[in-house]
């Protein structure tokens, strides 16, 4: 894992979270963008060489919405950037962590992205992403 390449906050409405995260962060949101897969639309802040996801459940049925009934809003995930993310998938499930998909899916921000299940990660949902070519 090369460094932390994101902190996901989840939140019940970017309207209301993106104008509070500027104030919070004396940043402006410099990218919006919907994941229809994943069931979010995010919001993205950038902090040094780190940068803040926001995101907001487009349906009931989105594991964003569920993370909010069950914990509230708060932070929901980090994102690691990796240099090869099939190898690194490879490499934490032969150490006995358990993945959320067997193959990469596309994300948000031009990423490749797997999750592990935070079963396995004493209760944080960690993300792998790389950058996608192409």
């Amino acid at each position: 894992m090369l460094k932390v390449e994101h902190i996901g906050i989840a939140v019940k409405s970017l309207a209301v979270s993106v104008p509070l995260f500027e104030k919070l962060l004396n940043a402006e949101c410099y990218k919006t963008e919907e994941i229809a897969s994943e069931g979010v639309s995010t919001a993205f802040f950038r902090q040094g060489e780190t940068k803040i996801e926001l995101l907001e459940a487009l349906s009931p049925a989105s594991p964003v919405a569920k993370f909010l009934e069950k914990k509230g809003e708060g932070v929901h995930h980090l994102a690691f950037e990796v240099k090869d993310i099939r190898a690194e998938m490879a490499r934490l499930q032969n150490e006995g962590f358990e993945l959320l998909s067997a193959e990469p899916k596309p994300g948000a921000d031009n990423k490749l992205v797997c999750f592990l299940h935070p079963k396995s990660t004493n209760g944080v949902l960690v993300e792998l992403t790389q950058e996608r070519t192409g």
